[in-house]
């Protein structure tokens, strides 16, 4: 049932139980909401409204905590934003500083954890307040110097 073109995916819903199933990657965003096939196929389709956040995870049984905010600046390239949900919780997230990669329903994002059970997290904009950029990780406009060489170093082969 869950081949190689689909993801495992834990829909997190605003006043409702979580769901778990599977999505295709390629084409689990449809007009109206998300489809989501259940472990027992039951094929589903989530309105926008209510959906907080989908989680595409490693494992279904892993219940832990996440971290949801960067403890310190993080190296993944892209852009560092911060995003306010309707309900006040706050989480941050890097996502791509390509905007041709930014979906019309909302924003995919690798979470601050990177050996949590969460892989990345897509968010549609109707669930959210307000989305803000941090920063810019590996911009291209700024490239770093190669370092020089010591000048007390004297050359072997210099003329």
């Amino acid at each position: 049932m869950a081949g190689s073109t689909t993801k495992k995916a834990i829909i997190r819903r605003y006043d409702k139980e979580p769901l778990a199933g599977f999505v295709n990657p390629f084409s689990y965003l449809r007009s109206t909401g998300v489809e989501l096939i259940s472990a027992q196929g039951n094929v589903s389709d989530v309105p926008y409204a209510e959906i907080k956040s989908i989680s595409f995870v490693r494992d279904f049984e892993s219940r832990e905590a996440d971290r949801r905010v960067f403890n310190t600046r993080p190296r993944i390239e892209g852009l560092w934003v911060t995003f306010q949900f309707r309900d006040g919780e706050v989480m941050e997230g890097v996502m791509p500083n390509n905007l041709l990669q930014v979906e019309q329903q909302g924003f995919t994002v690798i979470p601050p954890d990177p050996y949590s059970n969460n892989q990345r997290i897509f968010i549609p904009r109707a669930s959210l307040r307000s989305v803000e950029v941090l920063g810019v990780v590996g911009s291209p406009l700024k490239k770093r110097k190669a370092k020089a060489g010591a000048k007390e170093q004297i050359g072997l082969f210099d003329e």
